[in-house]
């Protein structure tokens, strides 16, 4: 009996894989047929960029057209976010597919004649607005899917959660949003998450290829703010002073040997920047304070927390040694947890990438100390977050612009690719949950 139930379930699990395999067939040929309408989404997502929590236009069009496929659609979450549910046919888990909405305050320089134009206010100061990092190409990509995966609906095993998610870039002074709260917000529960899968497009990575990384693959970000408080004197009279600038300088210094002394660099890279400081107003007047700005980034846990410390020691002891104050905020308005790909899950979901791009196409690269919010919703359930290849063909990886810079440039070539690991993810998932 033990034997026929084994037979059974073999045949059950064959039969199960191999419609599957049907369903990823038609989705690549629908996500090859869809080419034209995935760009036509992209250029005008690109000619009308929006900062984050203002993608009211953005989240409009979404929507609207997720209501136009027939799925439950929630808007106004975490400010603009936008949710579609595809109930599948079936019974199975729950998948989530996010895609970030916002564009950068910088001002575009690329040649294309859908360029932006678009201008506004980012912390008081005018700027330029583009999509300076592919959030229009992953909108695109996503409603693609939504539309392949929509059609498939009464064979789908499980239900779908499209997610369009505001400000994955921060927020403005004053403001909350991003990942952090579309999780604070219920965005994983009703239906509850069982999984979720993102991607995201990279201008220097030929187009035609996946990247991925098992474990911490993007790095925690904690801004930081240093305030070190000295006494004031005529610059000509030095020793009348506690000079604040000769504290900073010699912080800054010494804040380097973190990394170079502090962290394991054969585990795990990491990173510590003092990206502004601002003090004083003349030439011959020492000031009473100085102002720092940075950033921390690490890919374990362990590490951050290692950087923090370390930061803070740094600071407050040679204050003291100089005999000034310090006041340290880490973080200061920005924090993103490790991005951190689950093993189990990546290591699964690794044949369906193969299969999908070409397993000679599936690299496995190095972790990134770029940051990403998708964090915080890996913090919740498994997630498995690639990259994809946006690079046009021939060109050299060292000198293509990179991400969030105003010759930022993708090759829409790409774009079937992105669909069908989407929709195969998904579909392969749910296969196997059955």
């Amino acid at each position: 009996m033990k034997k026929i139930y084994l037979l059974l379930f073999s045949l059950i699990v064959t039969q199960a894989f191999a419609q599957t395999n049907d369903l990823k067939k038609v989705a690549a040929k629908k996500a090859d047929s869809l080419f034209n309408q995935t760009v036509t989404w992209r250029r005008d997502f690109h000619e009308h960029p929006e900062l984050g929590n203002h993608e009211t236009r953005t989240s409009g069009i979404i929507a609207a057209y997720l209501k136009s496929l027939g799925l439950e659609v929630k808007t106004g979450i975490a400010t603009t976010g936008v949710v579609g549910i595809l109930k599948g046919g079936k019974p199975g888990p729950v998948v989530a597919l996010r895609a970030d909405m916002d564009a950068l305050p910088v001002t575009e320089r690329t040649p294309v004649e859908f360029a932006s134009k678009v201008t506004s206010t980012y912390n008081g100061q005018p700027v330029g607005v583009m999509h300076a990092c592919g959030h229009d190409s992953h909108m695109a990509m996503l409603m693609t899917a939504a539309k392949i995966l929509t059609a498939m609906k009464s064979e789908l095993h499980g239900t779908v959660k499209f997610i369009f998610q505001p400000a994955e870039e921060g927020v403005q002074a004053g403001e909350t949003g991003g990942g952090e709260e579309m999780v604070k917000e219920g965005v994983l529960e009703s239906p509850k998450v069982d999984v979720i899968f993102g991607l995201h497009i990279f201008s220097y990575i030929p187009v035609g290829t996946l990247r991925y990384h098992s474990g911490g693959v993007m790095a925690s970000v904690n801004d930081m703010k240093i305030v070190i408080k000295g006494k004031s004197a005529h610059g000509a009279y030095p020793w009348f002073s506690v000079d604040p600038i000769v504290t900073s300088a010699q912080i800054i210094t010494d804040l380097q040997t973190i990394v170079s002394r502090n962290v394991n660099i054969t585990e795990n890279p990491a990173v510590v920047t003092i990206g502004a400081i601002n003090g004083g107003t003349r030439h011959n007047i020492i000031p009473e304070k100085v102002e720092m700005v940075g950033t921390l980034r690490a890919l374990s846990n362990e590490d951050e927390q290692l950087l923090i410390t370390r930061v803070k020691q740094i600071v407050t002891k040679i204050a003291e040694a100089n005999g000034a104050e310090a006041d340290v905020k880490i973080p200061y308005s920005v924090h993103y947890p490790v991005t951190y790909n689950d093993p189990e899950l990546t290591a699964k979901m690794l044949p369906v990438l193969q299969e999908t791009a070409g397993a000679s196409n599936v690299i496995a690269g190095p972790a990134v100390t770029g940051g990403e919010d998708f964090s915080f919703y890996q913090e919740k359930v498994p997630g498995l977050f690639v990259f994809l290849g946006g690079m046009p063909k021939g060109a050299d990886p060292k000198t293509v612009a990179p991400n969030h810079t105003p010759d930022f440039y993708i090759d829409e070539g790409a774009f079937p690719l992105g669909v069908k690991t989407l929709c195969n993810l998904t579909l392969d998932y749910m296969a196997a949950k059955q």
